[in-house]
């Protein structure tokens, strides 16, 4: 493996090869600006206290300027927090973020009056609303969602307090995002030529996919061995997490912080379990892969520093960004060309943060705008990072259509559907290049990469959300979650996914705390069972052709105008069924016989 160039600071990364944040705003006075203007916009959304039963009217008005200051808000949010994720060691951006927040939590109480007064008018008195005041209509949709929670909505002067403390409430996954993404700094990992290698959480995978075993040891060892020195503190900031879930929830009278998110987007609970009952009946699928992986490896003991590298390394090469982009663009052929042209707009006007850079965010992500879609990458040239791009920009363009057909306030998609546009893509990519080969080697390495997302989606992320359901029932019970208690829990449970085959050792035990996500309020098994909706729809898309991609633009296009889960259904896949997890890990069971036929000597 060559050396891995050292890691660029962000003067050295071109320009197009960032993303325009010009778009929202040109410069950072012109932010200030703007931020300022939220202190008249709170006086004007208060004017409307004690004042939203009185007519249709009043409360249209009111809808109409809180969507006003809220399409306001997402630009500003933003624009700082794009700009500190560039390098969050700036302390700059960093201020400016602190200080949006602490508007925008400011605003929020300002207007905290709001859902009581709504939640108090009358069923009737709401018709009569709509029949005397048009234009209310426009609403209808936010104000019956609304409402749909009456029983957890408190007091006016209680809703001011708990939006009061929506700023303390996310102090561990700041500070978490401190620890882990600017302050903490590991040893460089060593290759078996005794060359160092910078390692980051960003560098982490990328070293971990080396086909050098003695240097993807040593990257395992050294980042897990850093994490052991700050496992209190962490599992203080992971505890202080779910302590601040169990009591909104509590405030809330929910049984759960669990019930309390899942109804925020209003998809049953059943659906979280539906996924782990379903994942639970089909390990011995993911037992096999293990076992395969072992033998193909051919090592004795198969460790967790085995699991990124690929299979099949001479096919493994280096993809430069622009192929890469090129290869995306001819994959997602299939869902026409007015899509495509929104993805070439996106590549062509630095909608994209391509390349990692000293202090930048880790991972990936895209962020919905009115203006256009931002997204962040560290790319790496690998075939993951391919997928990385296709994922992202499926966000982009669902958040991109979503924005454009809705209005403002129907606009933004809720997260259990987050997933399914993004991993529609990658399987779309997949189908095409599996369709473009016909060598061996290469299929094999293809379809090992296809079985790795199923993998790291459907059996891994149902992991996390099966220790984020335990965490959380361990908090409502009372149980403090310490190191030891998080490293026993997320170790038992890579013992029953990954099986015998695999070893289970103390640092695995220790990942839990290099997981952002389980500071997302039970997000992680949307992935799951997003893949599950994507392969579906990929194959719908494939088999049916243009009645399947007007159905699913439509879904891409619908925000939060419905449900979740009635916009799935539109798009055809109905995800209170176990069928669509159970399809795929059948999907998965199959892949997994050809790549035995395929590797068989």
């Amino acid at each position: 493996m060559e050396e891995i160039e050292r890691i660029r600071t962000r003067d050295q990364i071109p320009t197009e090869d960032t993303w325009k944040l010009e778009d929202l705003y040109a410069t950072d006075a012109d932010w200030e600006t703007e931020l300022a203007t939220l202190a008249e916009d709170q006086k004007t959304l208060s004017a409307f206290c004690g004042r939203l039963g009185q007519s249709g009217q009043t409360l249209c008005e009111y809808l109409e300027n809180m969507e006003r200051v809220n399409a306001k808000l997402e630009l500003l949010g933003n624009y700082c927090m794009r700009r500190a994720d560039e390098d969050t060691r700036n302390t700059a951006y960093q201020a400016m973020s602190g200080r949006f927040m602490s508007v925008a939590v400011a605003l929020d109480a300002a207007c905290s009056f709001a859902t009581p007064e709504i939640m108090a008018i009358s069923d009737g008195a709401l018709e009569d609303f709509y029949a005397q005041y048009p234009k209310l209509e426009r609403y209808r949709r936010f104000l019956t969602d609304l409402r749909r929670r009456k029983a957890h909505t408190l007091s006016a002067a209680e809703e001011k307090l708990l939006a009061a403390a929506g700023e303390m409430a996310q102090a561990p996954d700041t500070i978490y995002g401190a620890l882990t993404d600017a302050d903490m700094k590991f040893p460089d990992a060593v290759d078996a030529q005794g060359r160092r290698h910078p390692l980051t959480h960003g560098t982490f995978v990328k070293l971990e996919e080396s086909p050098d075993r003695d240097l993807r040891r040593s990257a395992y060892e050294n980042l897990y061995d850093g994490l052991d020195g700050v496992k209190n503190t962490a599992a203080s900031l992971l505890n202080a997490q779910n302590k601040q879930l169990k009591f909104f929830a509590e405030a809330r009278k929910y049984g759960t912080a669990f019930e309390a998110s899942l109804d925020a987007t209003n998809v049953p609970t059943s659906v979280y379990k539906n996924l782990i009952e379903a994942v639970h009946q089909n390990m011995d699928k993911m037992y096999r892969y293990v076992r395969l992986r072992k033998k193909l490896l051919g090592v004795e003991e198969l460790h967790f520093y085995d699991v990124y590298t690929p299979l099949l390394k001479d096919v493994d090469k280096h993809i430069p960004f622009e192929q890469a982009k090129q290869t995306v663009y001819d994959a997602l052929a299939p869902l026409g060309e007015d899509y495509r042209a929104i993805l070439k707009e996106g590549f062509d006007n630095r909608w994209i943060d391509v390349y990692q850079n000293e202090g930048k965010r880790g991972g990936a992500y895209s962020a919905g705008t009115a203006v256009h879609p931002y997204v962040l990458l560290n790319y790496t040239g690998t075939l993951d990072s391919q997928f990385t791009l296709a994922h992202e920009m499926g966000h982009a363009i669902h958040s991109y259509l979503s924005n454009k057909n809705q209005n403002p306030i129907d606009a933004d998609y809720v997260i259990f559907v987050a997933e399914v546009a993004s991993t529609c893509n990658e399987a779309l990519l997949m189908e095409h290049l599996l369709a473009k080969t016909t060598d061996k080697k290469e299929r094999a390495y293809l379809i090992n990469h296809f079985l790795e997302q199923f993998k790291s989606t459907l059996y891994r992320q149902t992991m996390f959300a099966e220790f984020e359901l335990n965490i959380g029932q361990m908090t409502a019970q009372g149980q403090t979650l310490t190191a030891d208690v998080l490293n026993d829990e997320y170790k038992r449970l890579n013992e029953l996914y990954f099986g015998p085959d695999m070893v289970v050792d103390d640092r695995i035990a220790l990942e839990w705390a290099r997981i952002p996500h389980f500071y997302y309020d039970y997000y992680v098994f949307q992935y799951a069972t997003g893949y599950s909706a994507a392969i579906a729809l990929s194959r719908r898309i494939l088999r049916e052709g243009e009645p399947a991609v007007k159905d699913y633009l439509g879904f891409l296009s619908g925000g939060c105008s419905k449900s979740p889960i009635e916009l799935l259904k539109g798009a055809g896949v109905d995800m209170t069924s176990p069928e669509p997890v159970n399809q795929a890990l059948k999907l998965f069971g199959e892949l997994l016989d050809e790549m035995e036929e395929l590797t068989r000597e």
